[in-house]
């Protein structure tokens, strides 16, 4: 009784993290492809094709975002690969029902091929790479030569490739991501995110080489027009 009830949660859960897949003509669902519609038009000059989601800190609702944004991109018609590049506390392979036994750390570590260790979702064109197991060195691992191979070989195979990062101001992770990708975005939880934490957040995003193409205002409350999500350009 007890193992049918926590599968039957662990399904309740998944379908509230993954809204625009279970309930694409919801309100909620329809933010996530204004965002998805915002970010395409933040560059004119060229296709964003590699984009960093994060937050300041834990508990703001990035991974979530994230699933759903790649979710929202891959019913566009882009071939999508969502990389959970949390290597301290992955959750991706939960909110897709995926095992995590090889991943991003086994293809960083010549383990196994790009290829083989992604996963094909139900979600046509949606392709998931968990983090694989969770590595002793996630910082050096992904400054590494072998994850700048990673991404020209998966910008080969994929339109569009997003990645799940840790908080920026927990470890540098981001940072070194954020020098790899095209775009970061952020996640805010309304009520919960400090505005000293984000103003830093910007600080040492902006230092990298890449771009911050907005904030996503998360956890606001609903008002009469349905809007539970606000994305700002910077």
């Amino acid at each position: 009784m007890a193992v049918g009830k926590n599968n039957k949660q662990r399904l309740l859960d998944s379908k509230r993290k993954l809204i625009a897949k279970f309930d694409p003509k919801s309100p909620v669902s329809e933010q996530y492809r204004t965002i998805r519609t915002n970010i395409l038009y933040s560059s004119v000059d060229e296709e964003i094709r590699s984009i960093m989601v994060t937050s300041a800190g834990p508990g703001e609702g990035k991974s979530t975002t994230t699933a759903n944004l790649a979710v929202v991109f891959a019913q566009q018609g882009k071939t999508v690969l969502l990389v959970d590049a949390d290597l301290r506390k992955p959750t991706v392979h939960y909110t897709f029902k995926l095992a995590n036994t090889t991943g991003l750390t086994s293809v960083l570590t010549n383990q196994i091929d790009v290829m083989k260790a992604v996963n094909k979702t139900d979600e046509s064109n949606l392709y998931i790479l968990p983090s694989g197991p969770i590595p002793p060195n996630p910082s050096e691992l992904l400054g590494s030569r072998a994850m700048q191979h990673f991404m020209e070989q998966a910008l080969e195979e994929f339109d569009l490739i997003i990645f799940d990062t840790p908080p920026v101001l927990a470890v540098t992770d981001a940072q070194i991501l954020g020098n790899l990708c095209q775009g970061s975005v952020v996640v805010v939880s309304s009520g919960k995110t400090e505005k000293d934490s984000l103003l830093k957040t910007k600080e040492l995003l902006t230092a990298t080489n890449g771009r911050l193409l907005g904030v996503v205002l998360n956890n606001k409350k609903i008002d009469k027009k349905g809007n539970y999500y606000y994305y700002g350009t910077n």
